[in-house]
């Protein structure tokens, strides 16, 4: 869920994303995450396009298919839906 937002939010590069996720989730690995993308673009919720860039070789930019928007939509709305249910449990995000 997590990466599929970050790709919504605007065509997604590998590195930036992975500082971005490090953020929320200190110990993921490099090689967890780009495993999460392979198995995006093999799902087809995701598609890829190299971009050049200055001195260095092409980069791989991140996009949603509709599909992956989708997808998104439902993962967002189980987020949700847990949430609802975690705070009728009594458990809940309290922010002092």
């Amino acid at each position: 869920m997590c990466l599929l937002h970050l790709i919504s939010e605007g065509n997604g590069y590998g590195y930036e994303m992975m500082k971005q996720l490090h953020g929320a989730f200190p110990d993921t690995k490099e090689s967890a995450v780009y495993a999460l993308i392979r198995g995006l673009l093999k799902d087809g919720y995701i598609e890829t396009a190299g971009k050049k860039t200055e001195g260095g070789p092409p980069r791989k930019y991140y996009s949603l298919t509709k599909s992956g928007a989708q997808k998104l939509t439902e993962l967002l709305a189980a987020w949700r839906n847990l949430a609802v249910e975690l705070e009728n449990m009594g458990i809940y995000y309290r922010h002092d």
